[in-house]
């Protein structure tokens, strides 16, 4: 299979499907919230504008981490690549660093009122949904975009590549959805069971770092690459403090249901004893 066009023309017009498919992408995501928020009734009016500036940082902070990593490989002696963000180059952990704390932020300050925990609850399967989507519709169609070379008949074609590479962004695709599937398992949980807000969330990074290790440090890691190393440093991070939370949470609900419980009646107790 030949690789998709990374670039194509509309008129005048030249579109990156990089690009592209990052907007949509973020279009999904900001409408999969709001649908969210509307149905745990909360209002979403100020979704919107707070979006904006969200993909701003979030494509900020993306770029700086991703040059910063690469900057004696790449861009050292190729400055003017930086701003090439049609090309690839954007870090997951980047973006996230700095597009989560600007959203929670203006969600605060524009929003209503919304518990911490419960909102983080409530975007936590939007972020998973749209790494899956994101991963088809972003690093799938950009330059370079593969993995480690393989000859296996599910080998894919990629711009800027010699030969067949392992789909990477298929695989990660793949293994989100059944993160966000979890993630919807516990969310089930939590509205049954009065388990404690920030579950959702807890389990969510630790399976979400988990997973940045397995597809950095097997499909993708290049020997000796700080920056490919760094990445598995903290998606081993994040699981674990991701379990510790996950952990906390859940042995600080089921002591406050242990607390909660009334005390039986001096009948119940005789017959107990009886």
């Amino acid at each position: 299979m030949k690789p998709i066009p990374v670039v194509f023309h509309i008129g005048p017009l030249q579109l990156h499907t990089y690009g592209l498919g990052l907007a949509i992408t973020f279009w999904f995501a900001f409408r999969y919230l709001s649908r969210r928020l509307r149905a745990h009734g909360w209002a979403d009016e100020w979704l919107a504008s707070t979006t904006v500036w969200v993909v701003v940082a979030a494509l900020v902070g993306a770029r700086i981490v991703h040059v910063v990593a690469n900057w004696t490989s790449q861009y050292e002696h190729n400055p003017g690549q930086i701003i090439q963000v049609w090309n690839g180059g954007l870090s997951s952990f980047g973006g996230l660093m700095l597009g989560i704390p600007v959203g929670f932020y203006l969600a605060h300050k524009r929003g209503p009122k919304i518990p911490r925990l419960q909102l983080a609850d409530l975007v936590t399967p939007v972020l998973l949904a749209a790494w899956t989507v994101g991963r088809l519709l972003g690093p799938q169609l950009m330059v370079r975009g593969g993995g480690y070379p393989t000859n296996a008949w599910y080998g894919m074609y990629y711009a800027g590549e010699v030969g067949k590479r392992l789909p990477v962004p298929l695989f990660q695709s793949a293994m989100t959805f059944v993160m966000l599937l979890v993630a919807w398992r516990v969310e089930r949980y939590v509205e049954r069971n009065g388990g404690p807000r920030g579950l959702v969330m807890a389990v969510g990074i630790t399976i979400w770092g988990a997973g940045r290790f397995i597809e950095e440090h097997f499909w993708l890691a290049r020997p000796g690459h700080a920056g490919d190393l760094a990445v598995e440093v903290t998606g081993v991070v994040l699981a674990v403090l991701g379990a510790i939370l996950t952990a906390a949470l859940l042995l600080r609900s089921r002591g406050s249901h242990a607390t909660d419980a009334p005390a039986p009646s001096d009948g119940e107790s005789l017959a107990t004893t009886v």
